[in-house]
């Protein structure tokens, strides 16, 4: 089943990282996430259901453009990386 790693930022609200996930695409990956880890989906997508500006989702080692990575499709072996960027000076 594919495995989704979170960065340190975002641990603070999924412990333990990765998680195993079951999907055929991203979207339905990080939906099985969400329902264990709620408060999660509100720091990866906005209140459209859209990948939030400054998250960065790389699968199997590529990125992929924001506007299609939620329908990328997934192996069982899939590895799938969930990267909030963080601002600040």
């Amino acid at each position: 089943m594919p495995l989704v790693h979170f960065t340190a930022h975002l641990r603070s609200v999924v412990a333990k990282s990765p998680v195993v996930a079951e999907g055929a695409d991203v979207r339905s990956a990080l939906r099985g996430v969400f329902e264990t880890h709620p408060q999660l989906e509100g720091y990866v997508l906005d209140e459209r259901g859209v990948l939030r500006q400054h998250v960065c989702i790389f699968v199997d080692g590529e990125k992929l453009p924001n506007d299609r990575v939620l329908d990328a499709p997934l192996t069982r072996t899939s590895e799938v990386y969930v990267m909030q960027a963080l601002s600040g000076g």
